[in-house]
């Protein structure tokens, strides 16, 4: 097929422009605000039947009130893996095969150590939760037609120490540092994306990571100190559109894009930015450090997998 680009300010309607996802069944996490609500509004209006996965209840139903288009609320605590486990059994009961999953929420760095069950908590939320919905869905995703995974990583994988994931530390009781655990967190993200493509691409499912670009989103609120103030402040918000930020519309062009474009059918296992291939950081091409993180990872949460573990 033709390469198709857009431009890096293009926005998620532009990149989905005239293409009809009937009968195609989609599941996003963080639909309740920023990104995740543009992504499942635009998807939806393109006919997806959107599975939307939010922090409570009330926050997924109030969201999937507020668009056009056939959603389905769902509950999925991202940091409580039995809460997790439960969204992945709610979404199998359904008896539907998923031909996308988009993990898209996320939290920010965190201005002070949060540790929960054994981990600090953006590497808890943004990875262990994800990685685990992923896993049990393997089955839904292969039983689709070309299914794809799409994580939502950053350029801030670039800000993760030099080890890259610090499996020795991983609970930030020996240090701490907010941006380079936020940039862990996303690196994980990325590397989780390049596993699952490789153990899942014979069965028609591909994976690909994505950075969705500087948007000043509710991920923002976490954010401490003299940057968290600033970034909440209508003119740096306004300087940062103009400049090197993207609004909501745009900054789920990518999601969009990676998720559900013709021209990608068959790809796996890339990092993408702008609407395009991007070149991640070294640690994010690093297939041994994959490897690592999948083990680490599939015994961290063996009581919520057993003996599914591959």
């Amino acid at each position: 097929m033709t390469a198709i680009t857009f431009s890096k300010k293009a926005t998620a309607e532009a990149v989905t422009d005239g293409m009809d996802l009937s009968g195609k069944t989609i599941v996003i996490t963080g639909i309740n605000s920023g990104i995740g609500y543009e992504t499942m509004r635009v998807l939806a209006l393109c006919g997806a039947h959107i599975i939307a996965c939010a922090r409570s209840i009330e926050k997924a139903q109030q969201a999937c009130d507020s668009i056009a288009g056939k959603t389905t609320p769902a509950v999925c605590e991202l940091s409580d893996m039995a809460s997790v486990k439960h969204c992945a059994e709610t979404i199998q009961a359904l008896n539907t095969p998923i031909d996308i999953i988009i993990c898209n929420a996320g939290i920010m760095a965190l201005p002070k150590l949060q540790v929960k069950d054994g981990l600090e908590l953006q590497f808890l939320t943004n990875h262990m939760g994800h990685f685990l919905l992923v896993y049990l869905l393997q089955e839904q995703l292969k039983a689709a037609d070309k299914a794809r995974v799409v994580m939502l990583s950053s350029a801030g994988h670039m800000a993760a120490s030099k080890h890259g994931i610090d499996f020795d530390n991983l609970d930030g009781s020996k240090r701490y540092n907010a941006w380079q655990f936020y940039g862990q967190a996303k690196l994980a993200n990325l590397l989780t994306a390049t596993a699952f493509n490789r153990r899942l691409v014979d069965a028609g499912v591909t994976a690909n990571a994505v950075h969705p670009g500087v948007i000043n989103t509710n991920l923002a609120r976490d954010v401490g100190g003299f940057i968290g103030m600033a970034m909440k402040t209508a003119p740096v918000k306004k300087l940062l559109d103009i400049s090197i930020g993207k609004s909501i519309p745009q900054g789920a062009s990518t999601s969009c894009f990676v998720a559900t474009h013709p021209s990608l059918d068959g790809i796996g296992g890339r990092y993408f930015s702008d609407n395009a291939e991007a070149k991640p950081s070294k640690l994010g091409c690093d297939e041994i450090l994959a490897e690592q993180l999948w083990r680490y990872s599939v015994d961290y949460l063996a009581p919520y997998i057993g003996a599914q573990q591959s």
